[in-house]
């Protein structure tokens, strides 16, 4: 009965490390491009749970993992249960990564560095927080998959929710802002890491 309970027990420990495991993409420039986004003139809302989902834009990402967090608690959790930090263009460069500290809680995605290898600016607009929706099981377990350190490529909508209550959250429109209200909000429809 030890051995099998030890076996368990390292078992679980093995599953809890690769879970926080991060992959390296290699050297370079491994997502050059920026977001695609395109305004929806004549998109329906659409029901999803006890939420109302407008969509806003059309969007198309294929940019490095910089950070994951889980959520678990509060209403947003329900809908979004994983937030991913994305570099694209020098954000997706692990030459410049290695100078910049990365971290992920409460929604927010924060950055520090002792010594800026890119200006200031570039790290704001080349990065973002995205709360990620799974539009479907199968989006949800390749979700479940990606780590940092992934590039994944995902496509889908921006959208603002609102609730029975009256509770809402809503997306930013743009990869310009940062602080409060500038992370995006996404429906995601298709997720894939490359």
């Amino acid at each position: 009965m030890k051995k099998i309970l030890l076996l368990v027990c390292v078992g679980l420990v093995i599953y809890f490390i690769s879970e926080k495991r991060s992959v390296d993409p290699g050297p370079g420039i491994v997502a050059p491009n920026s977001p695609l986004q395109e305004e929806l003139l004549d998109s329906e809302p659409f029901r999803f749970n006890d939420n109302v989902i407008y969509p806003l834009a059309s969007f198309q990402l294929t940019a490095r993992v910089l950070s994951r967090e889980n959520y678990t608690l509060g209403a947003e959790s329900d809908l979004s249960p994983v937030d991913l930090t994305f570099g694209w263009g020098p954000m997706s460069d692990s030459a410049i990564l290695e100078d910049i500290s990365i971290s992920q809680s409460g929604r927010w995605y924060r950055w520090s560095t002792k010594a800026f290898p890119i200006p200031r600016r570039e790290i704001e607009v080349n990065s973002a927080n995205m709360h990620i929706i799974p539009s479907s099981l199968l989006v949800e377990n390749e979700l479940d998959r990606v780590r940092k350190g992934h590039v994944v490529a995902l496509m889908g909508r921006l959208v603002r929710i609102k609730n029975d209550e009256g509770w809402e959250w809503s997306s930013s429109l743009t990869r310009e802002d940062t602080g409060a209200r500038s992370c995006e909000l996404i429906w995601v429809e298709s997720l894939e890491i490359m």
